[in-house]
């Protein structure tokens, strides 16, 4: 049985819905970042950068969400949540993971850390702001991708791992001036998504309540 180290709406909510979708048994432990317990002793044992999300995979210890997510849809290709290897849809599935991960999440990790960045309070304020804005390009150029696409899944026509994590980061901009509901192809299909009985399932579980995008 898998386990997933998490904390609710953390970078673990992405392959916590893969592991539903699969249908896959797993173990929930929590990590209650809250409390910093992600840099716990006993937390380092299992994870020495002090980061949630972490899979165990029998004696496999697979961290990053990204690589638990590619880690996964390779373990259970019955699923179907990635195209075929060797496939034009497949390489654009890495390139989606890639820039969900590199590109926006990146920039999310500044405008929810700015202080990272700056200690002055005022130019942390202008990171943040500025991060929102380039935040912003990216969800129109991948609303724009999905127009393209016919508003479906970000590669071909069947929902992939890339489609749920980019539900997580959408999930994460609730808040913006503008969120990534409010783009027109990302609302639809993020919306599609939230009727998924294991999306629902996965919410539920880590107590996620509205908005929950």
């Amino acid at each position: 049985m898998y386990k997933l180290y998490y904390f609710p709406g953390n970078a673990n909510l992405a392959p916590h819905m893969l592991l539903n979708e699969i249908g896959a048994a797993h173990e929930l432990i929590l990590v209650d970042c809250k409390a910093n317990a992600q840099k716990s002793d006993a937390y380092l044992k299992v994870n020495p950068l002090g980061r949630v999300p972490t899979l165990l995979d029998d004696d496999l210890i697979v961290t990053e969400a990204t690589a638990i997510c590619l880690h996964l849809v390779d373990r259970h290709p019955e699923a179907g949540l990635a195209p075929s290897v060797g496939t034009a849809a497949r390489a654009q599935f890495y390139q989606w993971m890639a820039y969900l991960t590199n590109t926006l999440q990146a920039e999310l990790m500044t405008y929810f850390y700015p202080e990272r960045l700056a200690q002055d309070a005022a130019l942390a304020a202008h990171i943040k702001a500025s991060a929102e804005t380039r935040i912003g390009g990216m969800l129109d150029y991948i609303d724009n991708a999905l127009e393209q696409n016919g508003g479906a899944a970000l590669t071909g026509d069947r929902v992939s791992a890339a489609d749920f994590y980019l539900l997580m980061l959408a999930r994460w901009t609730r808040f913006f001036g503008k969120p990534a509901r409010d783009y027109p192809f990302i609302g639809n299909h993020v919306r599609y998504l939230l009727e998924r009985p294991a999306v629902q399932k996965t919410f539920a579980a880590e107590g996620i309540v509205t908005p929950l995008v």
